[in-house]
């Protein structure tokens, strides 16, 4: 065989031995012809000045070849077997990864093994899920079903929402966006400056005017800030992104104070568009006792959230509402797929709304309020085991999202797969993530804290981004 392939369970890096050698992968137009490659470092400007990040490693270098399978193959069975093994480590590879995994948002404890028996179809729900298209493999029943649970959800009415199951939490985003700059084409894109990347890109993409705003120690928006630049742009349309749970300190954007804000400003009802971003907390906060409700009884215009990060779909996917006034401005008649053609992409996964309605189903209200309830519960078990441990840690009320010191050992980063920015770290505690987890990633970080420190280094002081009072640097014992 041309190949033979080393796959180690815990990274799955396969070494790749062939008779020629592997292209040179090209990253940001420079050849990578060694390995030190693979840890690419890029600057990045803040408000701090400039720092390095360190990009993931390249994957080039670890791709599993496609290889072309023996003349006699169908004979011998070879490629099979070679493939079905290649298969198995690399399951071994999930199980073992799934172990430490801490800094992304997604709940990994699920059972779909009742819908494997449909995974032999092509579902697809190209086009609007309200109207059938002449392509009859569909499962437009489980995807109107789960949308009329998120409207319930979110107080609005059967005929008066429209909405689709997106691939994934950024095209709710793009979609909620470009609603509104469909439906104020002059409009100005206010976002707080830790909103989700997502929400820049679209503005990129639409070619929006786009105003940063700044925000609070919590990563709230700055209202004070939004009501200047507000005041500074009266004569155009407001869209607004509200984050219900940000990417990196899990902060929930005051929606009330935000409205207030633009009603003092003097931009009435029809003069603003309000997207809310709910990608992780949108589905959390409904179950929070005294959070702030997210509602289409208030005047916001589209909601969006992930079906992948706390409901715990094994495949991206997402839910996006709108108000079905909006959705006319965007919404066009095609005959080829005889529907209506109204969603960011033309091809959508029939899957998808199989998992979301299974799991709905199964769970309902109460199991997800059970759920809510553990994940803040943990989340407050591990800030309080940091702090006791004298590791600088923050936790929102309304969060299940603790931020704390980055370690200081990035390959400790990329074994419990943490997400970073700066000098801070975050753990999302999802209902995957239980208590014997949580004690044995503190248990590693204290140790290997105590050497990363032996020589006498102190931690970074992280009063700019967590405040004094979660601060436990030397200067701020």
């Amino acid at each position: 065989m041309a190949e033979k392939f080393d796959i180690l369970s815990e990274d799955f890096v396969p070494t790749a031995v062939i008779n020629e050698p592997l292209p040179c992968p090209v990253i940001n137009g420079n050849r990578a012809d060694h390995e030190e490659e693979n840890l690419k470092k890029t600057k990045v400007i803040n408000g701090r000045g400039e720092r390095e990040m360190v990009l993931g490693r390249n994957v080039h270098t670890t791709s599993l070849a496609v290889t072309e399978p023996e003349s006699n193959d169908e004979f011998t069975g070879d490629k099979e077997a070679y493939m079905a093994s290649v298969l198995a480590r690399y399951r071994k590879t999930l199980v073992e990864r799934t172990k430490y995994h801490l800094g992304y948002p997604y709940n990994l404890d699920f059972d779909y093994g009742a819908l494997g028996q449909l995974q032999h179809f092509s579902i697809n729900n190209l086009g609007d899920p309200f109207i059938e298209s002449n392509y009859g493999v569909h499962s437009r029943p489980f995807e109107v079903g789960v949308l009329d649970w998120f409207a319930r959800l979110w107080e609005i009415e059967r005929d008066d929402y429209w909405g689709y199951i997106t691939n994934c939490g950024t095209e709710g985003n793009l979609h909620g966006i470009l609603v509104g700059r469909e439906v104020f084409p002059d409009g100005i894109l206010y976002a707080s400056s830790e909103s989700h990347y997502s929400v820049f890109k679209a503005a990129r993409m639409y070619r929006m005017e786009c105003e940063r705003v700044d925000t609070l120690i919590s990563g709230e928006i700055d209202c004070a800030d939004f009501r200047q630049k507000l005041l500074a742009n009266k004569d155009k349309p407001a869209i607004l992104n509200v984050n219900i749970g940000t990417t990196v300190k899990g902060a929930v954007d005051d929606l009330d104070l935000v409205i207030k804000t633009l009603e003092e400003c003097g931009f009435s009802h029809d003069r603003f568009y309000i997207h809310c971003d709910g990608a992780l907390f949108g589905l959390m906060m409904p179950f929070v006792k005294r959070a702030p409700k997210v509602t289409f009884n208030k005047p916001i215009g589209s909601v969006s959230v992930s079906g992948h990060k706390f409901v715990g779909c094994p495949m991206p996917c997402g839910v996006q509402i709108t108000r079905m006034k909006h959705i006319k401005v965007l919404s066009n008649n095609v005959e080829y797929l005889a529907s209506r053609d109204a969603t960011i992409m033309g091809s959508r996964n029939g899957h998808a709304p199989l998992f979301l309605w299974y799991t709905l189903s199964r769970k309902g209200y109460k199991g997800f309020q059970k759920e809510v309830q553990k994940c803040l519960r943990n989340a407050h078990y591990l800030k309080d085991g940091l702090r006791e441990a004298r590791i600088s840690a923050m936790l929102n009320e309304l969060s299940s999202t603790v931020v704390f010191e980055r370690p200081r050992d990035e390959e400790f980063v990329r074994r419990w797969q943490l997400a970073c920015q700066g000098d801070i770290a975050h753990v999302v505690v999802m209902p995957s993530v239980t208590i014997e987890k949580l004690d044995h990633f503190l248990k590693d970080l204290v140790e290997n804290r105590s050497v990363w420190y032996e020589d006498g280094s102190q931690p970074p002081c992280l009063v700019k981004d967590i405040g004094i009072k979660n601060c436990i640097c030397p200067a701020h014992k």
